[in-house]
Order: C-alpha cells, then structure tokens, then sequence
C-alpha cells in the first residue's frame, strides 16, 4: 500500500519533532512549526524556531548541525527520500496557528483573513485588543477612522503577525 503525500509528511513530522525537541530543550529554544513539502521535484524538511529576542543565524545553523546528526543515526530512517533540510524562524510576519500564538500576538497588530466576507471585507488589518476561545477583537483604521471589530475565530482562514507601516 502506497502512503499518501499527506500520510507520509504527517509521519515525517511527528518523528522529527521526536528528535528535534531533545535539542530546542538543551538551547531554551521553542519548535514553532515543522514542514516536510514536495516542491517540484524535491523534498523540503522545514524546522522553524523561537526563543525570546529572536532566532539568530548562528542558532539555526546550532540546530540543523544536531538535527541533522539526529535524522542520520535515527533508526529506522523516519526519512527514506532525498530531502533538503531547513532550519529557521518563522519570520516577522509569522503566521498564527496555536493557541500560543494567538496568546504571543495578543496586542500586536495582525494581518486576517476570512473564509467568508464580514462587513463586507475578506481581510482585515489591526491591533488585536481581546481574545477568547470563540473570538478575537481587533481594533484596525478605516480610511481615517478608528474600529473595532470582533471576529469568530471559526471564520479565520490564516492569521499571522504583520508590520504597520
């Protein structure tokens, strides 16, 4: 039976995460998100990785020397294919997937998009000002005018971090 694209990265991922959290724990770092995509023809592993005050060149560069050993001696392979390995952090406009997340990004301005319009607008851009579980109130600029808008958080397609110009 032929393991299907997602199966197979879903697999990857919680074998990597296995060997990649000893790691992040010895350097007081945070998995963020793990990726294993096919693009064209090759295969991506994507680690990214946090700390407080930033990820540094020098700390994913740590971090892939070791995962990179770990994924070498690890028996069985969790990896028989042909991959690239990247290790990274996620980014100033991070996207907002956990809980955590959304925690971190409590008052920092954020860029949503909805699965269906609400105000008629799809995508909003703002400072989130609440957050419970069913919900986030974001407080953005129309034209010149200061609002606030409460979304069901059941209506977000992606959320991340964005950079106020």
């Amino acid at each position: 039976m032929k393991l299907e694209v997602a199966d197979l990265s879903s697999t990857v991922v919680e074998a990597v995460e296995k060997l990649v959290e000893p790691i992040l724990t010895e350097h007081d770092f945070e998995l963020y998100d793990i990726e294993f995509v096919k693009e064209g023809q090759s295969w991506y592993l994507r680690v990214y990785i946090d700390k407080d005050g930033g990820i540094t060149l020098e700390d994913c560069a740590t971090v892939s020397d070791q995962l990179s050993e770990a994924l070498d001696n690890a028996d069985p392979d969790p990896i028989p294919q042909a991959y690239f390995l990247e290790v990274s952090s996620p980014g100033a406009e991070r996207p907002l997937k956990k809980e955590s997340d959304y925690q971190r990004a409590l008052n920092e301005y954020i860029h949503v998009s909805l699965y269906q319009a609400v105000d008629g607008r799809k995508v909003y851009e703002g400072t989130m000002t609440d957050l419970t579980p069913d919900s986030l109130t974001l407080d953005y600029l129309d034209k010149t005018r200061h609002k606030t808008i409460t979304l069901d958080r059941k209506k977000i397609a992606k959320a991340r971090l964005a950079i106020k110009f």
